[in-house]
């Protein structure tokens, strides 16, 4: 009677890449970047609110038509929302695990301290958790209008004028925006160097494009609160 072989379960190349360090900061990388080409189409529209009432509302509702008549009315919209989700998700858990990792791999008792880092660095933490809040906020604020207290559905100009002509709403979305920039500099760095970008020839460029991507998306959010609070926009 031959005897039974048990077979051996081997972990997919996929659930091996993703327990590893290398994988889940690729994953960061990729999901950080999918992420940073939506902020620069979202500041974008946001900038339109310069140009009038009609011309931020119409920009509003063309979101909602966009792909018509291929696709049904918000499906290209909820698209979008689904792949951001999931973008925003697995950022999150993989520097969730990489952080327990990094924590679990230091010495109980650290005698030498690590050279100091940039307040960029020594605040991504920090700041990831601040922006994960912020995006709680901003979607019960202009999304379900729930936090608005002068909200007007179908009404986007006016409910962006409403939120930023309150004290805590403009010193939330502020916050957030600082908090978002200094990320910004650090993360597109990060996710050069770990998707193989960079080198000796190539970093002052990459660290050049994070200060200029973190300063022109740092500006361009911060130019609309700015810009109600002193009457520009109104």
């Amino acid at each position: 009677m031959a005897q039974a072989t048990r077979a051996v379960h081997r972990p997919s190349m996929t659930r091996s890449l993703w327990r590893s360090t290398v994988g889940k900061k690729t994953v960061m990388a990729v999901t950080g970047l999918i992420m940073l080409g939506y902020l620069v189409v979202h500041m974008l529209g946001n900038l339109k609110i310069f140009f009038g009432r009609d011309e931020f509302n119409g920009y509003a509702r063309w979101l909602r038509t966009l792909g018509e008549p291929l696709l049904h009315y918000e499906w290209a919209l909820w698209g979008v929302r689904v792949v951001l989700l999931a973008a925003v998700v697995l950022h999150a858990v993989s520097a969730y695990q990489l952080s327990r990792r990094d924590l679990r791999a230091r010495p109980a008792n650290y005698v030498h301290r690590r050279p100091r880092a940039s307040y960029a660095t020594r605040t991504m933490r920090w700041g990831g958790i601040i922006l994960g809040l912020f995006v709680v906020w901003h979607l019960l604020d202009l999304t379900t209008l729930t936090v608005n207290e002068n909200a007007q559905h179908g009404r986007p100009y006016e409910n962006v004028v409403a939120s930023f002509s309150t004290w805590y709403g403009d010193t939330i979305y502020v916050t957030a925006m600082l908090a978002l920039g200094l990320h910004i500099r650090h993360g597109f760095w990060s996710a050069a160097q770990t998707l193989g970008a960079g080198n000796a020839s190539r970093d002052r460029v990459l660290k050049t494009a994070a200060d200029v991507l973190a300063l022109v998306l740092t500006a361009g959010f911060v130019s609309v609160p700015v810009a109600v609070m002193t009457g520009l926009v109104n």
